[in-house]
């Protein structure tokens, strides 16, 4: 090369360990790559084995066509593929691999054994790899189809290898990956052996409700709604929960593009859009869709582990899904009242009213002008209007219940010095949601149910900050089964969260004994609290303290426990709500910051009908 040249051609070997820093990134990679090759081979039975978490063995042998010698040689060369041939062929991909790179990178960072046959043959091929270096090509018998073996992966890496997490988590990296394509091919069978223990056996010719019963036991029949809907080409099937089966992150949103498992953020926010009304902004729905269209329509070659696609009509995309999962839901009655479960607690008979009033499952969307802050003058103002005869005057106590004149009741008493006022009366519901009240210095309005979130939110978490953290045995013990990266971080945290109140236990696998849950979790479902503990764990830590571990957590069941919009409450409901809501230390919003009230003084009515 002359002196002053700068710019040459790299070696091969230095292209595939670049290569394989894009499509191998951890066990987990190379699992994927290794059962979409089998899969495009049209396996009928993929048998899995790992070990030490895919550090020292990452193996799957599938039943599939098979390769000859010279194929076989061909495989592990870059670029060299059997899935297309020209650029009309990448238009329209109709398998999960086709870039000819998985096996060239997998080979260039580990000890590599590939073994393969094709069912007319009579012998097979072996052919051993390491550091992408052919060691070794011969004749082998075996049974038809391709068996991989990935050993000590970036042992010629080390920079790599040390970036690799703990065994138990590449593991659950692992696990995620088999769970994903074996619930996209519910027809293919398949088989999952860790450290020499079978752990998953899954037969073939299945239907998806069977792999999906099989995978995620702990959804019953009744959770779920069927989707099954078809417009322009773009066919839309599989299934969605119940809004009440939430989580806080979309781990269990799956999807799936002409059997292609993806992220797709187009249909994440499409099913977003679908639940639309149904969840709060910061709750994730569990969801399996097939997405079906013409390969054409559809672009995975966006990234070189195909891990996002793009449509041709996004648009179009994303009003199908919409309307595939609002059909799918409407058909039980989703959208139809349900009531709400209590959670326990020393809770006035208002409260277990309130809280049984529930006929929406919807939050309504406060646009009205005049949000707080609020100064309430606590005297006498020039603009106060002189109470009515039948009014209390400021100070006295609240009418008992049952015995308020109409709607006009009063409620006031000892208020915290945050209170929004110094006496209040309560002029009635319009609506059938929001509260009218008249103060010492104008008008109010109320939403009930984001009061009724503060003042429960606020009795909870006085709990916390004082250390009373009480546990509610449960009747009788639930078994729960967890995702496996869910499973890790309850595992690492187990004592924590016994600290916290749960009573549990590990049962073996990714499946714990749930005993007892704190006390003002005690109705919520044992699965979705742990998922949601899981997801909080793995963001923040113990770094926080146990109340503001819980603080999201204790804000979401004050919301389902919480009065309803759309409920109609009675006077004396109204007086109760309006009093404790007095007592709390920012009764202005809402755990989540919607406002709980709306201030008009008389001086802004004065302005707005020409009296000033």
């Amino acid at each position: 090369m002359p002196a002053d040249q700068s710019i040459h051609v790299l070696t091969d070997v230095v292209a595939n360990k670049i290569a394989a820093g894009e499509v191998v990134e951890r066990p987990a990679s190379v699992l994927k790559e290794l059962i979409e090759n089998a899969l495009d081979a049209a396996a009928t039975q993929i048998e899995i084995n790992l070990v030490c978490g895919g550090r020292t063995l990452v193996a799957v042998a599938d039943n599939g066509h098979g390769m000859s010698r010279d194929d076989a040689l061909l495989s592990v060369e870059r670029h060299a593929t059997s899935k297309i041939r020209d650029l009309p062929d990448l238009e329209r991909i109709g398998t999960l691999g086709f870039r000819g790179e998985a096996l060239a990178a997998i080979s260039s960072v580990a000890r590599f054994r590939l073994c393969t046959r094709r069912a007319a043959d009579l012998m097979g091929v072996e052919l051993i790899m390491a550091g992408g270096k052919i060691q070794e090509v011969r004749d082998a018998g075996c049974p038809s189809g391709t068996s991989v073996e990935v050993r000590h992966l970036f042992f010629n890496v080390p920079a790599r290898r040390k970036f690799l997490r703990s065994e138990q988590t590449e593991l659950a990296h692992l696990r995620q990956v088999f769970m994903t394509y074996a619930l996209a091919h519910p027809a293919v069978g398949f088989k999952l052996t860790i450290d020499s223990r079978l752990v998953e056996s899954l037969a073939p010719g299945a239907t998806f409700e069977e792999r999906r019963r099989d995978l995620f036991s702990f959804l019953a029949p009744a959770d779920l709604r069927a989707v099954n809907y078809t417009s322009g080409g773009l066919r839309v099937t599989g299934q969605v929960a119940l809004p009440a089966l939430s989580r806080a992150d979309r781990t269990e949103q799956y999807f799936f593009i002409n059997g292609r498992p993806t992220s797709a953020p187009l249909v994440s926010a499409a099913v977003r859009e679908g639940y639309h009304t149904l969840l709060p902004r910061d709750r994730y729905p569990i969801v399996f869709l097939f997405l079906e269209l013409d390969p054409a329509l559809v672009d995975v070659n966006v990234h070189p582990t195909k891990r996002e696609v793009r449509f041709y009509s996004p648009g179009a995309v994303r009003e199908t899904v919409i309307t595939a999962i609002r059909q799918a839901l409407a058909l039980d009655g989703a959208f139809v009242p349900q009531t709400v479960r209590p959670l326990p607690g020393k809770m006035p008979p208002a409260d277990d009213a309130l809280r049984g009033a529930a006929l929406s499952a919807g939050f309504p969307s406060l646009a009205l002008p005049g949000v707080f802050p609020y100064p309430a003058p606590r005297g006498t103002s020039p603009s106060r209007p002189a109470p009515s005869a039948g009014a209390p005057q400021p100070g006295a106590p609240v009418a008992p219940p049952g015995k308020s004149e109409g709607p006009a009741a009063t409620a006031s008493s000892q208020l915290a010095a945050s209170a929004p006022w110094a006496w209040c009366r309560i002029l009635g519901q319009i609506g059938n949601l929001y509260v009218v009240l008249e103060t010492e210095d104008g008008l109010a309005l109320m939403d009930p149910h984001a009061a009724h979130e503060r003042v429960l939110y606020e009795r909870f978490m006085a709990q916390l900050r004082q250390g009373r953290i009480e546990s509610q045995g449960l009747l009788v013990p639930e078994t729960v089964d967890l995702p496996p990266q869910d499973a890790l971080v309850v595992r690492r945290h187990l004592e924590l969260l016994k600290r916290l109140g749960f009573g549990l236990a590990e049962f073996g696998g990714d499946t714990f004994v749930v005993d007892a849950l704190p006390i003002c979790f005690q109705n919520a479902a044992a699965r979705t609290l742990l998922a949601d503990m899981a997801a909080i764990l793995a963001t923040v830590g113990e770094r926080r303290s146990a109340a503001n571990l819980l603080e999201e957590q204790v804000a979401q069941a004050a919301c389902r426990a919480a009065v309803k919009a759309h409920a109609t409450l009675r006077s004396e409901e109204i007086e109760e709500l309006v009093r404790q809501l007095a007592g709390t230390e920012m009764p202005y919003t809402c755990p989540h910051g919607r406002p709980t009230l709306i201030h008009t003084s008389f001086q802004e009515l004065a302005k707005k009908f020409g009296r000033v």
